[in-house]
């Protein structure tokens, strides 16, 4: 999905959409960095509060709670059959301080934000922050929304690989293999790339291939877009169905209502109750809880776990094939150059899926398997928000691989190839570090609290 005007990364590996700022380059061969001691937070005592194990099952009362919409302000209008996201979160307290951007021991500026662990049964593991905090997914979405075109047989009619599924799925940089691998699959469905509607403002996302096209003069087309794979699914539900092709983006569209019914039920709520705004590319974006967020993501990581009594469970095996077509082809996910999406996966393959979205969100599913925090763990989702929106990605950058570290998951080597990202630093023009970005918080375990 598009990035927002000014200031801020597109969506999709940190998003999305993590064109390296001029002042963040590799860092120093120096590390580990030390982490300073954070300072407890009384925020977490004040906002953990449980739904009690809410059900999977969207037609009963016990459903995910739908998120609170704001009791002031206009009203916003019904789109698509849902609500208009109008909703702030559930708590008035300034949030937890996660990274601090310090020059010279001096602390120039703070990124706030929030961080929930939730494991497969919707339980929080771990927080910070306020797990209830209404978020839109953004390109968070996309591998939900991609189930719609799985199990409608799309992989068979249009012999999608598994490269060619994990683009459906992305934000891509809008580099050479992204185009290719897109165009060939509208080659053999017989679409004209023309018909995509997401726009081309802004993009490619990846910096040497942007500059390519400027010094050849050529524009670049939305096929380009961070979001053209996103697209592709809407084109071809339309194209497998005879529905109309050009106005496939319109909420009301077939392809579009199909799209929003699989999300629904990913995240097991009824999809006229789903609370929807329109992102940056021009779909529909839709909003939910962190911890929801999270715990749709746990089951990403581990479809298989969710039990035959689940109304999810229907969608186990199509969102297997999704995770692992990501897990597959990382460099499809997000790009090859400066993307944190496809950097984690290819520094912990197998072991976590990351999709960003727009305005400092990004949501990880992690696969069972050993913890460096001692044993072995279930599938967990983990989902984290910015709430500056990591206009510069340093905050959802550093937040994120402490996240990891904190939880176990990253350790080691793993740490070592995330460097650059852990503790992004700022250079002058001598190559001199002058400032780093450092994550500085404490992960809390929190399981006991919903015992």
């Amino acid at each position: 999905m598009r990035a927002a005007a000014a200031g801020g990364s597109p969506d999709g590996s940190s998003g999305a959409h993590e064109r390296s700022s001029d002042a963040i380059r590799p860092p120093p061969a120096r590390y580990p960095p030390e982490v300073p001691a954070s300072t407890s937070d009384p925020y977490l005592a004040t906002t953990v509060a449980t739904d009690a194990d809410a059900s999977t099952d969207p037609l009963t009362a016990v459903a995910p709670t739908p998120p609170r919409r704001s009791s002031g302000g206009r009203p916003g209008s019904r789109t698509g059959g849902g609500r208009s996201a109008t909703a702030r979160g559930s708590s008035n307290a300034a949030p937890p301080v996660l990274v601090r951007q310090v020059r010279g021991g001096i602390s120039e500026s703070e990124h706030r934000g929030h961080v929930v662990e939730v494991d497969a049964a919707g339980r929080i593991v771990r927080v910070l922050g306020d797990p209830d905090r209404v978020v839109t997914l953004r390109s968070a979405v996309k591998p939900f929304g991609l189930v719609a075109l799985l199990e409608a047989g799309g992989v068979e009619a249009f012999e999608l690989s598994p490269a060619e599924i994990a683009i459906m799925a992305s934000s891509h940089s809008g580099e050479d293999l992204h185009v290719r691998t897109i165009q060939a699959v509208y080659r053999r469905a017989g679409i004209s790339q023309t018909i995509l509607a997401c726009g081309s403002t802004g993009m490619p996302l990846d910096a040497l291939t942007a500059a390519r096209l400027a010094r050849d003069g050529e524009r670049p087309s939305p096929v380009r877009h961070m979001c053209s794979g996103q697209h592709s699914v809407f084109i071809l539900l339309a194209r497998m169905n005879d529905w109309p092709l050009e106005t496939y983006w319109q909420a009301d569209h077939p392809a579009h209502v199909a799209y929003s019914k699989a999300v629904a039920r990913a995240f097991g709520v009824r999809s006229d109750a789903l609370t929807t705004a329109v992102d940056g590319c021009g779909v529909l974006t839709y909003a939910f809880r962190l911890r929801d967020v999270a715990r749709a993501y746990a089951f990403l990581a581990d479809p298989s776990a969710v039990p035959a009594s689940d109304t999810r469970e229907g969608l186990a095996p199509y969102l297997t094939t999704v995770r692992d077509a990501m897990l597959a082809h990382p460099e499809m996910v997000a790009g090859t150059r400066d993307r944190l999406d496809t950097s984690l996966m290819k520094a912990l393959p197998g072991r976590v899926v990351s999709k960003s979205g727009m305005e400092g969100l990004r949501a990880m599913a992690v696969l069972p398997g050993p913890r460096a925090t001692g044993g072995f763990a279930s599938g967990a989702g983990i989902a984290l928000k910015i709430e500056d929106g990591a206009g510069f990605d340093r905050g959802s950058w550093a937040a994120t691989v402490e996240s990891l570290r904190q939880t176990g998951v990253a350790e080691g080597a793993a740490l070592r190839d995330l460097a650059r990202y852990h503790r992004p630093p700022s250079f002058d023009p001598q190559g001199r570090v002058v400032a780093e970005s450092i994550a500085e918080f404490d992960l809390a375990p929190v399981g006991e609290l919903f015992a």
